[in-house]
């Protein structure tokens, strides 16, 4: 493998899936470029504020990628580059892609509301209702991993009376590089106030609008890296970020979650050309020339002694496992919950919303060249998360340029820091958009929220609604959000799904052409079922065989739970599409006659 002409191979690949078939896309859609959106119409200075498109972009693409588009590929290595690559770029353009522009287009037409509420225009209450709840709790389990994750990049450990030296430095290392993250990201948050405050309201002309962006990011970063005063532990974290995100939640979008976003972005721009120019520049040199990872591996993969790849069978474990960088249910999410809120013009949804999956797909690419770059580390253990996988890849590739052999190490730790403000700004989203959802699943079909009364207009309250949200993520980060995240993925593809279904209905019934969606969603509908009975199957087997756990047996119920949702939704979804293509056709012989 050559992972120079992989890279190039694959932007080529994703360029001409953007023009041709996301242009396809919007023309078959009906999309009006002229269109007033929700955020003009509806505009109320909280959740509906109009923003230009590349500070939507900065906010859309830091709340979907995560680290879903470094861990997924880097975990799925182990069958090999091929079957990776091809998810990465057929998924991405074919699949996620479409699934995020879907999802967006959707919410546009509809009031700029959630997916819950394009289901109930177009299939019935009762799916909304289940898809209401079913995506809530997946919401509630993001929050509690990415707080987690969070806390756990921010947090500063104690050294053992007893340790030795090498281990001593160790650990006063990494209590470093977490205080200079923790430092650099509260940084964010403050400034991000101050320039949405000083920004609000203003006609800023785009270039020094980026300039000033980028000039902050590089100030934040230098002072956060050089002064890292706050030394807190997981604890104090943990409760820092649940107060941070109960906030940022229920603030103002532009005070807050569009210029912190839009600032952020820039610094993931960055780990984005860090890596293009690493890859080929070890490309050029040769060191990146004829790397040893198999083109595929096989069908059924163990993890051996890596502490980070994944296992099973190829199918379905490749497509739960990749699944940021090529389809994911979170990103219909965003999409529908927030984006749509602050997009500007009609025409600005295929590139922030297609475009901006795109580039996460390119993340990916970067990803499986840089595990690529370190395979043998990564198959025996060396590396004990993906996170330093990719770290480790790309800065190996950049010390490899002349005149950059010293800078691996600065390398690595900025593309650590870069991977923690993914997971930050994802994190504060989610919380948004549970409270979205846990708002609509209180609110009757046909009324407003502001016709609810009694217990109901509590609940639904904005303040109400997200400590509770906080509180249950929060709690279950502290509590053991790790025995039910082995059914993230396939909870998260399920989404994906049911995604897709939604937008299909709602096409059909407007009349549009939506057949681009049928093979998609059969497809991940049946990824995650099969994951989901795999898993099923794998934990009942565990627990006849006395081995009975908290964790073995959430799994099965929640597993089965899954199931029994995603089996009525797809029921009730494919119910109302065959009804109203049969209507169409009818009225058409009708007409004919």
């Amino acid at each position: 493998m050559n992972a120079m002409v992989i890279l190039l191979v694959s932007i080529v690949v994703l360029v001409a899936g953007y023009v041709f078939y996301g242009g396809w896309l919007a023309k078959q859609w009906g999309v009006e470029p002229d269109r007033p959106t929700p955020a003009h119409e509806l505009e109320d200075g909280k959740d509906y504020v109009p923003a230009a498109p590349y500070v939507v972009l900065g906010h859309h693409f830091s709340s979907i990628a995560g680290a879903g588009p470094i861990n997924g590929p880097i975990q799925a290595a182990i069958f090999g580059w091929v079957p990776v690559l091809l998810w990465v770029l057929l998924g991405g353009i074919f699949f996620g892609a479409m699934h995020d522009f879907g999802a967006l287009f959707a919410s546009i037409r509809h009031k700029g509301q959630t997916l819950a509420t394009v289901i109930e225009h177009n299939i019935d209450d009762t799916a909304k209702r289940l898809f209401c709840v079913f995506s809530y709790l997946t919401l509630i389990l993001v929050v509690a991993a990415f707080a987690s994750i969070v806390a756990g990049t921010f947090a500063v450990t104690a050294v053992p009376a007893d340790a030795d030296a090498a281990r001593v430095a160790t650990a006063e290392a990494t209590n470093l590089a977490n205080q200079r993250t923790a430092m650099i990201s509260m940084l964010f948050i403050v400034v991000a106030v101050v320039y949405g405050i000083a920004t609000r309201g203003r006609k800023i002309p785009a270039a020094a609008n980026v300039i000033s962006a980028i000039a902050i990011i590089v100030v934040v970063v230098a002072v956060g890296f050089n002064f890292p005063v706050i030394v807190l532990d997981n604890t104090a974290w943990m409760i820092i970020v649940g107060a941070y995100i109960l906030l940022a939640s229920v603030a103002p979008v532009w005070i807050l979650l569009q210029p912190r976003d839009y600032l952020s972005s820039y610094l993931l721009y960055g780990m984005i050309a860090l890596a293009l120019v690493g890859i080929v520049g070890a490309g050029i040199t040769g060191d990146a020339a004829n790397l040893d990872i198999p083109a595929f591996t096989g069908f059924t993969a163990t993890a051996g002694t890596s502490k980070v790849a994944a296992s099973g069978f190829l199918f379905p474990a490749l497509f739960i496992t990749i699944a940021c960088g090529a389809i994911s249910g979170f990103h219909s999410l965003v999409a529908s919950g927030t984006t749509s809120k602050q997009l500007d013009r009609e025409a600005e949804a295929q590139p922030i919303a297609y475009g901006g999956m795109l580039l996460e797909c390119l993340v990916a690419v970067c990803s499986l060249c840089a595990v690529a770059f370190v395979f043998s580390g990564y198959m025996d253990g060396t590396y004990a998360s993906p996170t330093q996988v990719f770290a480790a890849g790309l800065s190996q590739m950049l010390a490899c340029i002349p005149g950059l052999q010293g800078a691996g190490s600065i390398a690595y730790a900025l593309l650590i820091l870069a991977v923690s403000v993914f997971c930050l700004t994802s994190l504060d989203t989610a919380t948004r958009l549970a409270r979205y959802m846990f708002q609509e699943l209180f609110t009757p079909h046909g009324m407003e929220p502001s016709q609810l009364t009694g217990w109901r207009k509590v609940l639904t309250n904005p303040w109400v609604a997200t400590i509770i949200t906080v509180v249950l993520g929060v709690g279950l980060g502290m509590t053991g959000y790790q025995l039910v995240w082995p059914l993230f993925g396939a909870a998260n593809q399920l989404l994906a799904a049911l995604g897709l279904l939604a937008v299909c209905a709602w096409l059909g019934n407007a009349g549009r052409n939506n057949a681009m969606f049928y093979f998609p969603m059969a497809f991940m509908m049946v990824v995650t079922l099969t994951s989901l009975a795999l898993t099923v199957q794998a934990k009942a087997a565990a627990l006849m065989g006395g081995a009975v756990t908290l964790a073995n047996g959430l799994q099965l119920v929640i597993g089965v739970v899954l199931m029994v949702f995603a089996v009525i939704l797809a029921v009730k979804g494919v119910r109302t599409i065959v009804s109203t293509r049969r209507a169409r056709r009818e009225a058409a012989s009708a007409g004919a006659e």
